[in-house]
């Protein structure tokens, strides 16, 4: 068992046992039958994985890596709101007739603001200063822009990053960690995903400030099972799991901004059968 199945069992396991229902409340998410989509949640899930020791990445169920890597990239990198510049389609349900999803995610990564040293979006001033200040703890990036949210067509989930970096005695090279911050999560559509999909964030970023990847620490304010999800949830964990894979990402680059999809690759990656067509609420 990967320690990645290990955390994903045992947080769905206490959400199931211990979890609040929202069963009778008033609440925005629906299915596409239009029936309420109830939840059972627990507030403060916090989740750590150290990168140096494995790849987090669920064995239980395959998580697609290259599609995750994509869609982080089209926030990160590509800086992007519109999904005709993302492969996945899973922002299809949120986007407008000419693809964008509003002033979110990519959109707010891309605003230039002015500091001291000049003007900055906040992924290039994440990685000046990790070049030139890396112990400050002011690094980290906000996507929940209130004076836009009326402008975005899903309010963001995964909000935040803070970066903060360590120095292991007998190491040359500095650590690179991170706390992703998340309001809220479906934990069987979402929760690897965005696991797997930050991992790899760190390990670029890790690789374009000469950085070894250290922990990522996950903070979920609401980590929720829908109602529909459920049964796919025990059976899900209740599953054989295996060993961790070995996340390799491309040697030869080390320029953020180059990296893609296919910088990523994973040996050994042993795993269950995909569990198809999950509801998702919207």
């Amino acid at each position: 068992m990967s320690y990645a199945d290990e955390v994903f069992v045992n947080m769905c396991q206490d959400i199931l046992d211990n979890g609040t229902s929202t069963e009778g409340e008033a609440v925005r998410p629906h299915w596409e039958d239009g029936a309420s989509a109830y939840t059972i949640k627990k507030f403060g899930v916090v989740n750590r994985y150290d990168l140096r020791k494995e790849f987090p990445i669920l064995t239980l169920r395959p998580t697609g890596i290259k599609s995750a890597t994509d869609e982080v990239l089209w926030i990160w990198q590509r800086k992007s709101n519109n999904i005709h510049d993302l492969k996945p389609h899973i922002w299809d349900e949120w986007a407008d007739e000419d693809g964008s999803i509003g002033k979110a995610y990519g959109y707010q990564m891309g605003v230039k603001h002015h500091y001291k040293e000049g003007d900055f979006d906040q992924i290039d001033r994440v990685l000046y200063d990790l070049k030139h200040t890396p112990f400050s703890r002011r690094i980290l990036t906000n996507i929940y822009v209130h004076q836009d949210l009326h402008e975005m067509n899903l309010y963001p989930c995964a909000y935040s990053m803070t970066f903060n970096v360590t120095q292991e005695q007998g190491q040359d090279k500095l650590v690179l960690n991170a706390i992703l911050n998340q309001r809220s999560q479906d934990v069987l559509a979402a929760n690897n995903w965005n696991v797997v999909q930050y991992s790899v964030l760190v390990h670029m970023i890790a690789r374009a400030v000469d950085m070894i990847p250290g922990e990522l620490v996950h903070v979920i304010a609401d980590a929720h099972i829908y109602d529909r999800h459920v049964p796919i949830v025990r059976e899900l964990i209740a599953r054989q799991a295996y060993p961790a894979p070995k996340f390799t990402l491309n040697p030869e680059k080390h320029d953020f901004y180059e990296f893609t999809s296919d910088d990523v690759s994973l040996e050994n990656y042993q795993h269950g059968e995909q569990i198809k067509k999950i509801p998702i609420a919207i």
